[in-house]
């Protein structure tokens, strides 16, 4: 099977997952992309933590065309799903398998699955969990692309997510730590770190369990 995977950000955590992937399925013709430009053609184009808006056009040079988005479509379209969700409380997370369509996040939905959140999860342990279940994912999709019945969803009670900027990541220190816990062990340490501002210098925060 000839597949193609766009992943827009060469930085983001998620591509050391996608190529170990590709490792184990050497029996398929895999190609691992940052841009757009670089489309092809093929079965399976898969939209992994993608920020570029897939044409029509160019999503008909492949059979299907996936996107694995982490919510519960049709509750949670937008950007860094996930990471709000925590932030907002959430202790378990729906990875939504869909179709791509024109407008971001409203296809049609193969599949999905929950993936339960420790409170205590730290980032690259939140990362672990939600990338293993994407990667089951697109298993399932090369598995069942010929005979998969997708459903439509349905518009009601639809929500979205704004994107997100480093500023996101600001903690404020009048505040404690236990509320501000979920944003801070959210917060991508090299990309874009919780900090603190004071007496006019900025402070980053890193974080780790000790579990001895």
């Amino acid at each position: 099977m000839n597949i193609s995977i766009l992943i827009t950000s060469k930085e983001h955590p998620v591509n050391t997952y996608i190529n170990k992937w590709v490792e184990k399925n050497k029996s398929h013709q895999i190609s691992v992309i940052h841009s757009k430009e670089e489309l092809t053609s093929g079965d399976i184009l898969f939209l992994i933590s993608c920020s570029d808006i897939i044409s029509k056009v160019e999503r008909s040079e492949f059979k299907k065309t996936l996107v694995i988005h982490a919510s519960d479509l049709p509750h949670g379209r937008g950007w860094s799903p996930c990471v709000w969700e925590i932030i907002n409380g959430a202790t378990d997370i729906t990875l939504s398998l869909l179709e791509a369509e024109d407008k971001v996040d409203t296809g049609d939905i193969w599949k999905k699955v929950i993936v339960p959140i420790p409170k205590t999860a730290l980032f690259d342990e939140i990362n672990e969990l939600i990338f293993n279940s994407e990667l089951d994912l697109m298993d399932f999709s090369i598995a069942n692309y010929k005979t998969v019945k997708p459903k439509k969803q349905l518009n009601i009670d639809s929500t979205y997510w704004p994107k997100r900027s480093p500023n996101d990541s600001e903690i404020d220190i009048n505040k404690g730590i236990s509320e501000q816990f979920n944003l801070i062990r959210v917060c991508d340490p090299d990309r874009f770190p919780a900090f603190f501002y004071k007496d006019g210098k900025r402070f980053n925060i890193t974080i780790k369990r000790h579990d001895g």
